[in-house]
């Protein structure tokens, strides 16, 4: 029987060994977190006490919810580190420093459970000199495991296994991490930095060389090394400010003292100019300044940047180049990679200089640091966010034409390309149907391992998958008689055409399928009902097209609820006002962990109109009212609150605490595997003889109820807290949660309810306040209170 991982140790309490118990109790494992003794206080756990606490107020939350909290038990190496011989995986995450490991982990030892997992997590230390001293049978169950902060929300984890690590062991750890924790699994060499910080050190060092040849700013770099050439949003010099210039100073130190070869040792020395800033506290995000500074000004925050030349800091400019404005209108990433590297001016020189050089570095770094380019590509889109891997992006330029280009610039070509270019391999992956193959550096082809779980809806409809389709949405066959309903529309907004779809679905699996998934793998599931088209359709009166629209989405709201078929809605990151509506009709949902949730509408001068807020009200208050006879105005106050206040969910643990999702509804930690796990449970459900849930009545508080929500409405107003046009708003919502001015305890039908939602919302939207909210969000990306 294979081993399983219920109950975990965490040696050490700073913000990583936290943050990695805090992610091991997100997914329901005991955990213990252990720390030092501080000579001189009462309490011998505070420095593991004091971290747990400091999980609430950590930004990004490193937990799901605070019930997370709960199976953390933190204690003290010298009182509780027999507690390792509980457990299952002890995870070592003290200081960077070797002797410190090794010293712990000899008395981890002393304890040592024969089977029990464990791992020390470093950014770069060697994993076999931090084994030495070890017994072989703990080596055996001995590996490192980097993380990358934050755990919850950065997918990449390097395993880095001895030579004296079991294969089975590693085997184990890569199937539990990936399905268990949600991460990305690379298996990495026991080398410098292992692989994504040896990729990533070696770009950033030569963006600080080349930025000074080009004369660039600070912003100019990052205008050219952000999303333009798909790398994240915080690009170059935000990244270091938040990863701490010390800690990257650190980790470029290590590959330096490590590598043995002079022109690379060269590349990672650390430039004097970092140097002297940590030597000023110029540490980035922890200290305030770093390569940014905020500065408050009588107009508001001002971002400043550190000027080089100079050192001192000075108003963000950024310069305008013919070739980043050719790169903005290019196609996809790739042509806009294209349009860079093949400019003549400053910018474009620049962007060559630094893919060139990371190209053929990690070209030559394979198989030193990885057994195969693919595990290179994946470490740096899921350890540092890139948009495409370096061969990846190779690939999308053109490798032929650049190589020739490298060649006539006296540029030294990596043997193992050069001889897979003249075999006629002209590309580092090659696709053949379903599948995808890349080079190795022996000359031979390897198919890209992808666990038949994954489900991936494009190649589904490369092979003549779609059932249905339109501009906003198409249905696709997904195997074992299943549809799934996939968004394409701008943004995953719902417009007419994503509804129609739905209710095309409907009909096309009532006759010809077992039952249907709602989902897809765009960047959100749904930010909500396309608010441009619904602003533009109220000023100019079309006020027949928006009532049509609202009736088609209480049409397949009640369809999804009430059909004879099971249905499971699949949610992810962003699900936001009308993609909400889209989900809880549903009668199971799967959700990513990281899903954030929120019936947002309010934002914008409305309230939800597609049957979020009757569908809240009844699971608020029809499952409670058994006997009707409960007090059900705390259950609507609960509704209002949520709504009122826009109430979003940090995950989907905070979505079941807020009420969008029930108890029974399921989560998937690895998003990669939502449609699959979304599609077996609709099997489960068909197989088991599933039966549609009977409509029921709704009793309302009415008019007594109706009052005290808007004596707390007048409250607040009194106070200052909400505006007029808030208060507006906060009746209309109230009149539909609690039935408006009819009787205490009167029993209605669901159309009432959505009645009174597209009258409210036809309302408000008339409202020249609520189209200024619309209109400033639309504009500024933020809402407006006025």
């Amino acid at each position: 029987m294979e081993k399983q991982i219920r109950k975990a140790a965490v040696l050490g309490s700073g913000v990583m060994g936290a943050s990695i118990a805090a992610h091991l109790a997100n997914v329901g494992i005991e955990t213990f977190l252990l720390d030092r003794v501080i000579e001189g206080e009462k309490d011998p756990n505070v420095l593991a006490q004091t971290a747990k606490k400091n999980l609430l107020k950590a930004k990004p939350s490193p937990i799901y919810s605070k019930q997370s909290l709960e199976l953390i038990k933190v204690g003290n190496f010298e009182d509780d580190l027999h507690r390792v011989s509980e457990v299952d995986w002890v995870i070592e995450v003290v200081i960077e420093n070797l002797d410190i490991k090794k010293q712990l982990l000899s008395k981890v030892e002393q304890h040592w459970k024969p089977g029990t997992i464990v791992s020390s997590n470093t950014s770069g230390i060697s994993i076999q000199q931090i084994s030495e001293g070890l017994s072989d049978s703990l080596k055996k169950h001995f590996l490192g495991t980097h993380f990358f902060n934050p755990p919850r929300y950065m997918k990449l984890l390097e395993l880095i296994p001895t030579e004296a690590t079991d294969p089975s062991i590693v085997q184990l750890m890569a199937k539990f991490c990936e399905r268990k924790l949600g991460k990305g699994i690379v298996v990495a060499k026991d080398t410098p930095n292992f692989i994504a910080n040896r990729i990533g050190t070696y770009g950033l060092m030569v963006v600080l060389h080349e930025m000074e040849k080009f004369g660039l700013s600070v912003a100019d770099v990052d205008q050219l090394t952000g999303p333009l050439t798909g790398r994240p949003k915080s690009a170059t010099f935000r990244t270091l400010d938040l990863v701490g210039l010390d800690t990257f100073v650190f980790v470029a130190n290590n590959v330096y003292e490590n590598v043995v070869d002079g022109p690379e040792k060269e590349i990672f020395k650390v430039p004097e100019l970092l140097t002297e800033m940590v030597k000023n506290g110029q540490l980035g995000e922890k200290t305030k300044k770093g390569f940014y500074q905020k500065k408050r000004t009588d107009a508001g925050k001002e971002i400043l940047q550190f000027d080089i030349e100079s050192k001192s800091y000075v108003p963000k400019t950024k310069t305008k180049f013919a070739s980043v404005e050719n790169a903005k209108n290019a196609k996809g990433l790739k042509g806009k990679l294209k349009a860079l590297i093949t400019s003549d001016d400053a910018a474009g020189k620049f962007v060559w200089e630094i893919m060139k050089k990371s190209w053929l570095y990690s070209a030559s770094k394979v198989p030193e640091i990885a057994d195969d380019i693919s595990a290179i590509d994946d470490a740096m889109r899921w350890g540092f966010n890139w948009e495409l891997g370096p061969f990846e992006a190779w690939d999308a330029v053109g490798l032929e034409s650049t190589v020739a280009r490298m060649k006539e610039e006296g540029e030294e070509i990596p043997a193992w390309i050069e001889k897979m270019l003249s075999d006629g391999k002209t590309s580092f992956y090659q696709k053949e149907e379903d599948k995808t193959f890349y080079v190795k550096v022996d000359g031979g082809l390897s198919e890209k391992e992808i666990p038949k779980e994954f489900i991936n809806l494009e190649l589904l409809k490369e092979k003549n998958g779609v059932i249905k389709k339109n501009t906003g949405a198409s249905l696709i066959d997904i195997g074992d008689d299943i549809a799934c309903l996939q968004f394409h529309s701008p943004n995953s907004t719902v417009g007419p055409d994503v509804l129609q779809m739905f209710l095309h679905s409907f009909e096309e699996v009532r006759k010809n399928y077992r039952g249907l998934v709602i989902g897809h793998q765009e960047k959100h599931f749904c930010v909500g009902a396309n608010l441009m088209m619904m602003l533009m359709e109220a000023q100019d009166e079309n006020w027949f097209e928006i009532e049509q629209m609202i009736s088609t989405y209480h049409q397949v709201a009640m369809n999804m609820k009430y059909f004879e078929k099971p249905i499971v809605s699949a949610p992810f990151n962003m699900c936001l006002g009308g993609g909400v509506e889209l989900v809880i009709p549903a009668p199971h949902v799967q959700a990513s962990a990281e899903t954030y949730m929120g019936l947002v509408e309010v934002g914008v001068g409305l309230i939800p109109a597609g049957g979020g807020t009757k569908e809240m009200l009844y699971r608020n208050t029809v499952p409670m009212d058994i006997n009707k006879t409960i007090d059900l105005q705390p259950f609507v106050n609960r509704v209002f609150e949520n709504i009122g206040q826009a109430k979003v969910s940090t995950s989907a643990a905070e979505a079941r605490d807020l009420g969008y999702l029930r108890e029974t509804d399921r989560v998937t930690v690895n998003s990669d595997y939502l449609l699959h796990d979304a599609k077996q449970a609709v099997l489960g459900m068909s197989i088991s003889g599933y039966e549609a849930p009977q409509a029921k009545k709704i009793r309302v508080v009415g008019e007594p109820g109706l009052a005290t929500l808007k004596m707390g409405l007048y409250h607040m107003k009194s106070s200052g807290y909400i505006s007029d046009h808030d208060e507006l708003i906060g009746t209309r919502l109230a009149n539909i949660l609690t039935g408006g001015n009819i009787p205490a305890n009167t029993l209605v039908d669901e159309q009432y309810i959505l009645d009174l939602e597209k009258e409210a919302f036809l309302s408000l939207l008339s409202e020249p306040k609520s189209q200024a909210r619309m209109q400033h969000m639309l504009l500024k990306r933020r809402p407006l209170r006025n």
